[in-house]
C-alpha cells in the first residue's frame, strides 16, 4: 500500500491502475481514497462526465475513481466529439487557488506601472532559458505583464541553486539580487525564513519538469521560454 502511496503523490499526467476492495457510491469512493491517501485533502467528489467515474479533486491534481471504488486513474478525461480536454480547465482553475494561497507575499514580483496581466513563472536561477526569459524583463513590462516569480531549483534541495535561491530571498533588495543572480553575478551567502521549499512542494503538484514554467493568471500552463509579444498575445485571448 505504502507502494500505491509513493506512486499517487510523486506521479503527475500518467494512468494508473489500483485495486482495492469492491465499493459503490461516493462515500465508499471517499473511504477507498483516504485509506491510500490519508494525509490529503478530498475536495470534491462527484460523477464524472462519463459514466461509471467519479471525479476527485485533491488540490490542482484531479483523479477519476470508478464508482465500484476499484479502479483510480490518474490522467486527462478527452471528450473525443467536442475534442475537448474536460480536465485540464478544472486543473486550472486549482491551480489559480493555489497560486492566490501561496501569497504575493511569498514571491518576488516585478510589475510595470501598468498592469495589464499577471503570470506566475516557476524559476530556477541556473536555467539558461530562465536567464533569458529575465533578461527581457522590460520587453515585458513594457507589454503590460507582471511576473511573480517562484523558485524551483531543478537540482533539488540542498544543491548550489537551492542556496542560492535562499540567498536571493533573504537579500535586503531580492530583485536586484534576483537580477544579480541571473546574470551570474556572486550573491552573497544569506539565510532567513524562506518560502523556497513551499515554491518547489507547488511546482511538484503543478508537474513541473523543467524551467521556466509560467502559469497564467486563468491557471493555464505554459512550459518553458515564451517571449514577451508572444506572451501578450497568448494572454489577451484568455
Amino acid at each position: 500500500m505504502n507502494h500505491f502511496k509513493t506512486i499517487i503523490s510523486t506521479c503527475l499526467g500518467s494512468t494508473l491502475l489500483l485495486a482495492t476492495s469492491v465499493y459503490a457510491g461516493e462515500a465508499e469512493v471517499r473511504q477507498a481514497i483516504k485509506k491510500i491517501m490519508p494525509s490529503q485533502k478530498i475536495d470534491s467528489i462527484k460523477p464524472s462526465a462519463t459514466k461509471g467515474l467519479y471525479e476527485v479533486i485533491v488540490g490542482p491534481n484531479i483523479l477519476y475513481v470508478s464508482d465500484n471504488g476499484k479502479y483510480l486513474i490518474q490522467g486527462h478525461l478527452i471528450d473525443l466529439e467536442a475534442k475537448k480536454d474536460l480536465t485540464e480547465g478544472k486543473m486550472a482553475g486549482g491551480r489559480k487557488l493555489a497560486i492566490e494561497e501561496m501569497g504575493e507575499d511569498n514571491m518576488i514580483i516585478f510589475k510595470p506601472e501598468k498592469s495589464k496581466y499577471k503570470v506566475s513563472v516557476f524559476t530556477d536561477l541556473d536555467c539558461g532559458y530562465c536567464r533569458k526569459l529575465h533578461s527581457e524583463i522590460d520587453k515585458y513590462m513594457a507589454e503590460g505583464i507582471t511576473i511573480q516569480y517562484m523558485f524551483y531549483p531543478r537540482a533539488g534541495k540542498g544543491s548550489s541553486s537551492y542556496k542560492k535561491a535562499i540567498s536571493v530571498w533573504c537579500s535586503n533588495d531580492r530583485k536586484q539580487a534576483l537580477t544579480d543572480a541571473k546574470k551570474g553575478k556572486t550573491i552573497t551567502d544569506k539565510t532567513c525564513d524562506n518560502p523556497i521549499d513551499k515554491h518547489m512542494a507547488l511546482a511538484t503538484k503543478f508537474g513541473v519538469q523543467g524551467t521556466p514554467m509560467i502559469v497564467t493568471e486563468s491557471g493555464t500552463i505554459l512550459p518553458g521560454y515564451v517571449s514577451a509579444d508572444r506572451l501578450a498575445k497568448v494572454l489577451a485571448s484568455e
